[in-house]
């Protein structure tokens, strides 16, 4: 049994996919790396910066919304730490 043209379709429309993933997934885990080794002079702005990519990757269905709230306590915590 051949690859027919749906099947075709359906690895490439998945590779598209998989390569869109990883680039927002990566943006995500920059900013959060920069948020969580920030100072006390920058961890407001960083967290903020933050907390927004880990909603954007959320809102494309991306990651599940348990473990984008997951990662939000995270990074606040780590601000209230400080």
């Amino acid at each position: 049994m051949g690859a027919k043209g749906t099947v075709l379709k359906r690895v490439r429309q998945s590779l598209k996919a998989n390569a869109r993933n990883k680039h927002y997934k990566s943006l995500m885990k920059s900013a959060l790396k920069s948020a969580l080794n920030s100072t006390k002079d920058t961890a407001e702005e960083t967290c903020k910066s933050a907390i927004s990519a880990v909603d954007k990757v959320e809102c494309k269905g991306i990651i599940h919304k348990n473990s984008a709230n997951r990662l939000k306590s995270r990074v606040m915590r780590h601000l209230n730490s400080l």
